[in-house]
């Protein structure tokens, strides 16, 4: 599947929020204001002045309505996700090449929060995936203890787990094992039913 450099780009951020929510086994990672800078300077998004509370409840938001989209049954669920969500943000297209960067697409407006900026770009990048049929590219990992989102590019959209846990690795081990331990017990339980067998047929030998 081919996706621009600035769609592939923005839909990492959008991963990388949602992965953010509290799990049972993870705590929140946008806890405090501290997390969210954290976040902003991690995946390098621009144009962002100073953050308070406000920034993180809407940033929190924002998490929120693209986890419901990872979890939309359909792409028409999808895109009304979607279009609140660039409808809210005030989407503004335009194109730029800053830091570097080739020309790309910015569609947050200028002086945007980073909540709308994040609904915006991410949104974007979400409805191309809608447009394009590919949303059952949007995934959790099936690892059993994983629920992690991702994006699946695989060319026949055979991905099933996430990359950052290496859930795919521990799950073929962990089947490997199960394999090797019921191959490995076979003969012993074969060689208990054999004795068990012989030791009933003993009182008629005799």
């Amino acid at each position: 599947m081919q996706i621009p450099h600035d769609t592939r780009r923005a839909l990492d951020v959008v991963v990388a929020l949602v992965n953010t929510a509290a799990e049972p086994d993870q705590p929140d990672g946008l806890s405090d204001i501290g997390a969210l800078r954290g976040f902003v300077q991690e995946y390098s998004i621009s144009d962002v002045g100073e953050l308070g509370a406000r920034d993180l409840a809407g940033v929190r938001t924002v998490r929120s309505k693209f986890a419901q989209v990872f979890a939309a049954p359909n792409a028409r669920a999808a895109s009304v996700l979607i279009n609140e969500l660039v409808a809210t943000a005030g989407t503004t297209p335009q194109l730029t090449d800053h830091d570097g960067y080739d020309w790309h697409v910015h569609y947050f407006a200028p002086g945007a929060s980073v909540g709308d900026h994040l609904a915006a770009d991410g949104g974007m990048a979400l409805a191309f995936i809608v447009v394009s049929g590919e949303e059952e590219r949007l995934r959790r990992c099936e690892a059993p203890d994983c629920r992690r989102a991702f994006v699946d590019l695989s060319r026949n959209r055979s991905r099933r787990y996430c990359d950052s846990r290496t859930c795919g690795n521990r799950l073929h081990v962990a089947a490997y094992r199960a394999r090797r331990k019921e191959a490995d017990a076979g003969p012993s339980e074969q060689e208990e039913i054999v004795h068990g067998g012989e030791q009933q047929q003993d009182p008629d030998h005799r």
